[in-house]
């Protein structure tokens, strides 16, 4: 039934996702933000799907850290989902992602529309570069900068190398840090086809202020508290 399931969700994506890449084509002619609004709801409408046909919906824990103000976010990166959830979620955003994705037909057309910042992960520091010139102007057009630090997706239980570049933009901006954990990797796991039905757990830290803080000092903040939360998310299961 799982695979089933799982098989209609895909099906109703593939259907509707070249059919709303033309809502983001038409939406060129406007500026970012309303580009943004436009695109969005596509990831919500695919959210509602998935709780529809797979039974997989989420909660979210710590709301109310949210700032009103801008962040740069950073989160663990389990999964697909947080890539919908977060436009579910929070303001207007782009990704700090990998270039390579906006060569997937439809997907990753209508991504390029959305303004990200689209890095070769091997360039070293003129990827840090990138981040920190693109990231400004994004956050200068009102934008929020969702960062995934350990760079690829990692399975549960699993902890990758975190990567400075959102800390150093938000160091190098004056922007807070907002850290992020959740287990959505127990129920969709990396490049999975099958999603478990169940709640996954969305969890927002205390802001993390940046100002008389250096980037690797606000990066390990930020780590030591996405991991721990992970651990306590982990406990909870158990």
């Amino acid at each position: 039934m799982i695979w089933l399931r799982s098989f209609v969700f895909a099906l109703g994506m593939w259907v509707f996702t070249p059919l709303y890449f033309f809502v983001a084509f038409f939406s060129l002619p406007f500026g970012p933000i309303t580009r943004y609004r436009a695109i969005a709801p596509w990831a919500r409408i695919m959210l509602r799907w998935l709780k529809l046909i797979c039974g997989l919906d989420y909660r979210v824990v710590g709301r109310e850290n949210i700032p009103q103000r801008q962040a740069v976010v950073l989160s663990k990166h389990q999964s697909a989902w947080e890539t919908l959830a977060f436009q579910d979620i929070l303001p207007p955003l782009v990704w700090v992602l990998k270039r390579e994705l906006l060569r997937i037909p439809f997907f990753g057309w209508a991504l390029a529309i959305a303004s990200p910042i689209a890095i070769d992960r091997g360039a070293g520091r003129a990827a840090l570069k990138q981040i920190l010139e693109q990231g400004k102007d994004r956050l200068a057009k009102s934008f929020w900068v969702v960062v995934f630090p350990e760079g690829t997706r990692v399975p549960p239980g699993t902890k990758g190398k975190y990567n400075i570049g959102g800390a150093w933009l938000a160091a190098h901006s004056g922007v807070p840090v907002l850290p992020v954990a959740h287990n959505a990797g127990e129920f969709w796991g990396k490049n999975g086809f099958l999603k478990r039905p169940g709640t996954i757990t969305i969890s927002f830290g205390p802001l993390i202020e940046s100002a008389g803080l250096k980037a690797d000092e606000l990066n390990a903040r930020a780590e030591a508290w996405i991991e721990g939360e992970m651990a306590r998310l982990a406990a909870r299961k158990t």
